[in-house]
């Protein structure tokens, strides 16, 4: 794989759309409103803390102008312990805040990731064709703890440090109110300043989160794909690609650092020249006798406790930027529309018409195509009669498996219809539909589970007899020499077993449910010729009680058939019988006699 490009991105990300970030964060109250109460009771409490602090240059005023100009050193000891008390009293409300917030925010951390799964879980194909996983998945984990993070910490604190910026300014006006104008010379450079940052940091702190799920997708497929990668010796090309998009990220990282080195140097100068400006003329005050002493300590202590809440206005704001561009990305997700579930199972189409499979003028497009492009699937009519197995042929790129796809409405048609048994799938609620259609795709996929899992997956409530069905259907024995019999863990994938090993898995979850009809994609392609022979045996059985499309490729499968469809170019060319089709069509006859040279002997009584 060749290191990326600059302008190369892992998935079509749509452009956000153009929202302030306290709009993109709006979004989130459905999520926060169930706790709001908590949150609420914290940030009043932060907000007492905070001003506890500005309590204290005031008894300090009062000890420099009372006790330690009256030298009373008893006065001076009541002084220190009620300081003392203040902080011991903002300590423990601070504590008490971060406490009320833990447990809420977890949930709606919780509530979020949950909603977010189920909306990927429920999201058209057409959806996953066009997204990498690992961006899907950067979206679930870092843009998820950046949301908690803001919650916790800068939504409280953007809050709580500006009622105390407030709070101070109006102890300092009324200590001296020409002091207090000294220091609010810098309010407007700042609001102007963190403006400019505001803007600057969102498209930046956007360009980092997209990189990281390209890094995601990056690192997924190589750990998916590393029998790949070591077979082939690629490492070296996957690591230049890691290296690349990871270099891309580092750049984007450090301009997120310079940004926020400037704000904040910006941000702690300038306050800082305000206060040494106010020092200047406070102690000229001091010295005419037109300003006490105590005054000017408690004045700069005020203004030293109001530094904290100044100086992290930078890096607040930029917490908010990134949770701002981290909710867009998650909406991005969650705004997308879902899978129609058809009507409510208690609604019923009403069968209508001849039985088993019809396709009747379907075609199909997909959704992302050019208007212009031709069809991937046109005009197909094809009926599939009750109890019938009908192979499906075709060269490659043929459009055999969309076609299959569209019987479990994994794709959507674009014109036409299919029936079951009389009964249009489109108003068929979609869990009934595919309880009645089993699937097994040419590339099987198993899951982080047992073995038995794996196939039960396949039929709600099937149990321990369905299971020893299924396995001896798909000729599956081999589960039983695993080292826990059908509990052993597959593993990731199923790499842990072999091509066709995880195959004769996924043929067992189609038929553990005994599904009226049955929709096999090249089911057998990795089997070798002893298998496949049993294999089709015990298919045979199972193929008696159910209608069935079964794409082939070999002749060995096209035998398991009562009828053959060829299509070809998205459309059906010619049905008939096998012998029927070797004698009317030359297309089928080649595609035949090729498969018959990779299997040898296998064809050889077929022709």
């Amino acid at each position: 794989m060749p290191p990326p490009t600059e302008d190369q991105t892992a998935v079509p990300v749509p452009a956000p759309r153009k929202r302030s970030a306290v709009r993109s964060l709006l979004r989130l109250w459905p999520y926060v409103r169930p706790v709001r109460a908590r949150l609420f009771t914290a940030a009043f409490i932060a907000v007492v803390a905070s001003c506890l602090s500005l309590v204290i240059p005031l008894v300090l005023k009062w000890m420099v102008d009372g006790p330690v100009a009256d030298r009373d050193p008893a006065g001076v000891g009541w002084g220190a312990l009620a300081v003392l008390l203040l902080g011991v009293a903002e300590a423990l409300l601070f504590g008490l805040r971060r406490w009320l917030v833990a447990r809420p925010l977890a949930g709606v951390e919780a509530a979020l990731r949950a909603d977010l799964f189920r909306r990927i879980q429920r999201l058209p194909m057409a959806f996953h064709d066009r997204w990498a996983s690992g961006q899907l998945l950067s979206r679930g984990t870092t843009d998820l703890s950046l949301l908690r993070m803001f919650l916790a910490f800068p939504l409280t604190f953007l809050f709580v440090n500006g009622v105390t910026v407030l709070a101070g300014f109006v102890v300092l006006l009324a200590q001296d109110w020409m002091l207090g104008l000294v220091l609010l010379v810098p309010v407007v450079p700042l609001v102007v300043v963190c403006s400019l940052f505001e803007t600057r940091y969102s498209a930046v702190a956007r360009r980092a989160q997209d990189q990281v799920g390209d890094l995601t997708t990056v690192v997924e497929e190589s750990v998916l794909g590393i029998r790949v990668v070591k077979g082939f010796g690629r490492h070296r090309s996957q690591e230049l690609a890691f290296r690349a998009r990871a270099e891309r990220l580092r750049g984007t990282e450090l301009g997120k650092a310079r940004l926020l080195a400037w704000i904040w140097a910006v941000i702690t100068i300038v306050p800082e020249l305000a206060i040494g400006a106010a020092l200047v003329l406070g102690t000229v005050q001091v010295a005419d006798g037109t300003l006490s002493a105590g005054t000017l300590v408690a004045f700069l202590s005020t203004a030293l406790a109001l530094r904290w809440p100044v100086e992290s206005i930078g890096f607040l704001l930029a917490m908010s930027q990134e949770a701002a561009t981290a909710t867009e990305r998650y909406f991005e997700v969650m705004d997308r529309t879902e899978e129609d579930p058809g009507p409510s199972a208690s609604v019923s189409a009403g069968g209508t018409g001849e039985g088993g499979v019809r396709f009747e003028g379907v075609e199909f497009r997909y959704p992302d195509a050019p208007d212009d492009a031709p069809p991937v699937l046109a005009g197909i009519d094809l009926h599939i009669r009750p109890g019938e197995t009908m192979a499906l042929v075709g060269a490659t790129g043929s459009g055999k498996t969309t076609l299959t796809a569209l019987v479990p409405r994994l794709h959507e048609i674009t014109a036409g219809r299919i029936l079951l048994d009389g009964e249009d799938i489109t108003a068929m609620p979609r869990e009934r539909l595919r309880a009645l259609v089993s699937v097994a795709f040419e590339e099987p996929t198993l899951f982080s589970a047992s073995a038995g899992e794996n196939v039960l997956m396949g039929a709600a409530g099937a149990g321990e007899p369905e299971l020893r069905r299924a396995l001896a259907v798909a000729q599956a024995g081999f589960v039983d020499d695993l080292p826990e019999g059908a509990a052993t863990q597959v593993g990731e994938q199923g790499l842990s077993l072999s091509g066709g090993q995880r195959q004769r898995l996924a043929l067992a979850r189609a038929v553990v449910g005994r599904p009226r009809f049955l929709v096999l994609d090249d089911p057998l392609s990795a089997l070798d010729v002893h298998t496949e022979a049993l294999v089709e045996a015990a298919l045979r059985e199972v193929l008696r009680d159910t209608t069935a499309l079964v794409v082939a490729h070999r002749p060995s499968t096209v035998q398991l058939a009562d009828r053959v469809a060829l299509l070809s170019g998205g459309r059906i060319a010619a049905v008939g019988t096998h012998q029927e089709l070797l004698r009317g069509s030359a297309e089928y006859a080649w595609l035949m006699s090729g498969a018959r040279d990779e299997r040898g002997a296998v064809g050889d009584g077929i022709g």
